[in-house]
């Protein structure tokens, strides 16, 4: 007599809802962080005597209204690269990329003082160097 013990696939497997999910945790961590991250890098810089002005100061808050702004429009992108790109991650990087010095030209043309240029810009890398990379890690 032979008995046949059949056990079931361990293997892990991700779901189409798993990744969006990771996808949007991902987005929401990137956000939050960012966000605090560069209001308190304007914060210090603003005690420093850096004027963070662009025809008039920002508030604080604008910073951080901005940053996660960027994020989500971040992880929107990426979701639509996973679901249309063959090679998202690529492409994710490549736009990313552009879109940050995209970015760059507005305080850098319209900052009130060299300083302001100088610190606007600064932080908008700051921002993309926390949201790209914690982004690109969820395209498949």
């Amino acid at each position: 007599m032979t008995t046949t013990i059949n056990f079931p696939d361990t293997g892990v497997k991700h779901s189409r809802s798993a990744l969006i999910s990771t996808l949007t945790r991902a987005t929401v961590s990137a956000a939050v962080l960012s966000g605090a991250t560069t209001t308190a890098a304007a914060f210090l810089l603003r005690s420093a005597g850096v004027p963070l002005a662009v025809h008039g100061e920002i508030a604080l808050a604008g910073f951080a209204q901005f940053t996660i702004f960027g994020a989500v429009v971040g992880g929107m992108l990426l979701a639509l690269l996973n679901k249309l790109s063959s090679s998202p991650r690529r492409w994710f990087l490549r736009l990313t990329i552009g879109f940050t010095a995209l970015s760059c030209i507005v305080p850098a043309a319209f900052a009130d003082t060299t300083a302001s240029k100088i610190a606007l810009v600064a932080l908008h890398l700051l921002a993309a160097s926390i949201i790209v990379p914690v982004l690109a890690r969820h395209a498949h």
